[in-house]
């Protein structure tokens, strides 16, 4: 009966580091947990969402993703994908132009000051900011959804592909705005 016992811990013991072992690993190489800190991607994600990332995903326009933050060590930024390598990026009267056309940024809107305090993004192209006019291969230009409080690639510059850490997949918490993120 004792031996019984000994191994049915023993079986339980391999289990639970089987299984910790494999959430380590999915947590290093396919996908992590990530809070949201501050305003800047409201009204999107509010402060202290709870997001999934994907670590396998492909970056495409649009997309709000995850990554160490090039001005500050230890720091992690959230911000929409406006410009892809090769893209050129302008900004005109509130109208977002990539490779001249109109995206449509419904994200944008609703952060209760809007239409009363004139511009959301005030006008620029990446020559006048960067002098270039595409965005750099092996780089990205991104900005926050909340556009007048947020800290993005019109203060930091492009962001190479290497610092990004994932997509927003999922946001888990608050269970009331529990589902997948659209643009």
């Amino acid at each position: 009966m004792e031996d019984n016992m000994k191994e049915e811990l023993k079986s339980w013991a391999t289990s639970i580091a089987v299984g910790i072992v494999i959430a380590c690993l999915c947590k290093a190489f396919l996908f992590a947990p990530m809070t949201v800190f501050g305003e800047s991607m409201s009204p999107t994600f509010e402060d202290q969402d709870r997001l999934m990332i994907s670590k396998i995903t492909s970056i495409e326009r649009l997309d709000v993703i995850v990554f160490e933050a090039p001005n500050m060590l230890e720091e992690r930024y959230i911000k929409r994908v406006i410009g892809l390598p090769g893209d050129r990026i302008e900004m005109k009267n509130d109208q977002l132009l990539v490779n001249d056309e109109i995206i449509e940024e419904p994200y944008i809107w609703g952060n209760g000051d809007d239409k009363f305090l004139g511009k959301i993004t005030e006008d620029f192209t990446l020559e006048e900011m960067f002098g270039v006019s595409e965005v750099p291969n092996g780089m990205y230009f991104v900005l926050g959804d909340n556009r007048r409080r947020s800290l993005d690639s019109r203060n930091f510059g492009f962001i190479s592909e290497e610092i990004v850490i994932g997509e927003v997949k999922l946001r888990f918490y608050p269970f009331s705005s529990f589902g997948f993120p659209s643009e």
